[in-house]
């Protein structure tokens, strides 16, 4: 199993380097994409600070995974990989193989650090010198 991990971990944040640095640096060739798919790639580069922001985030995620530090690095990959699944199953099915591929190593990268987030799913127990908002908003202060 900590094989399956370690390979998962660095080919994903190989992955996320990679086509991160392409943004900046564009040395991969660009396929050709349908026109919906096009437009929409327009309106984030028009934005003049959403694609910068999208390739930075590959770039940190993708290297924090290398640096196996996978628990922040799923966090921080994790809406774009939401965002890359959603990208090609609407506007340009053709790259859905390798869309599927990243969710699938993102997935099983969570569900192997599952321990690390436990902490964001547990409920937290105020306490008693903290009160709750309720209390705080039922029952007036006296200076």
């Amino acid at each position: 199993m900590k094989t399956a991990v370690v390979i998962a971990r660095i080919l994903l944040g190989v992955i996320f380097v990679v086509f991160g640095l392409n943004g900046f640096l564009q040395f991969l060739p660009q396929p050709a994409m349908p026109q919906p798919a096009v437009a929409f790639f327009g309106g984030l580069a028009a934005s003049g600070f959403m694609l910068p922001t999208l390739f930075a985030t590959q770039v940190v995620g993708g290297a924090l995974l290398l640096l196996g530090m996978v628990p922040l690095g799923v966090v921080i990959l994790a809406p774009v990989i939401v965002h890359i699944v959603e990208f090609h199953v609407f506007l340009a099915p053709a790259g859905l193989p390798l869309a599927v591929l990243v969710a699938t190593l993102a997935l099983f990268l969570a569900w192997t650090h599952r321990s690390a987030y436990r902490p964001l799913f547990a409920a937290s127990v105020p306490s008693a010198s903290m009160g709750t908002l309720a209390e705080d908003a039922r029952v007036p202060r006296r200076a």
